[in-house]
């Protein structure tokens, strides 16, 4: 089995891996440069190592795939969406997937009459509203860097906060990439911790920038 970010529009499930589904996983590096490129490796190598076993590709996308227009449009060019595909995607569905089942199962309620909002809180973070089961709507965007605030990244912010820096910093593109998915989030506010355990440690010696981290993550999940 192999944990693929990004899904695009062509996934919708899991699928067992064949040649179609290759070239799908690659057609969508563009989506997730970081990611897809190292997942496909790993899914040749094992087909050359073993040819004869079956592998499945398990995306993080394809849980939000039943997100309304309503929700995954954004009110941007529409020739942005159409050439490029751009659009919100989320991610963490997996996970999302597991935890509505189990918390149905835990109640003793059918998924299909039941409402949550659930939470996948670790270094990324993302909040999904469900109901019956589906996907309706979730905090992260085209990429994982949109939605709470995180680890390493910033969360939702003012669209025109990284312009703005460019302008002022002449920073270039990657550069402004690198800084708000590695050196933002609660790294950037406490200024040397990602790790909640240590944040919250430090916060209770009376560290002002761990207690207003906290606060932070806190109200930004709440909101």
């Amino acid at each position: 089995g192999h944990r693929i970010v990004h899904g695009g529009e062509l996934f919708s499930k899991s699928v067992l891996i064949d040649d179609n589904v290759i070239k799908g996983i690659d057609s969508l590096s563009s989506l997730a440069p970081l990611h897809n490129p190292p997942n496909l490796q790993g899914i040749l190598a094992m087909k050359s190592l073993l040819p004869e076993v079956a592998q499945v590709a398990v995306f993080d996308t394809a849980f939000h795939q039943t997100m309304p227009e309503t929700a995954y449009m954004y009110a941007i060019p529409l020739k942005w969406y159409e050439k490029y595909g751009v659009r919100k995607y989320g991610f963490h569905g997996t996970s999302h997937l597991y935890v509505t089942r189990r918390a149905a199962a835990m109640l003793k309620k059918d998924i299909k009459d039941t409402n949550f909002i659930s939470l996948h809180i670790g270094n990324g973070v993302s909040v999904t509203a469900c109901k019956g089961g589906k996907s309706i709507d979730t905090s992260m965007g085209f990429t994982p860097l949109d939605g709470a605030i995180m680890g390493t990244r910033c969360g939702s912010i003012d669209p025109a906060v990284p312009l703005f820096m460019i302008d002022k910093e002449g920073f270039s593109s990657e550069e402004v990439n690198t800084i708000l998915n590695k050196r933002s989030g609660v790294l950037a506010v406490t200024g040397r911790y990602t790790d909640r355990r240590d944040i919250a440690r430090v916060a209770s010696e009376g560290d002002k920038f761990c207690q207003l981290a906290q606060n932070m993550e806190a109200y930004k999940l709440k909101k």
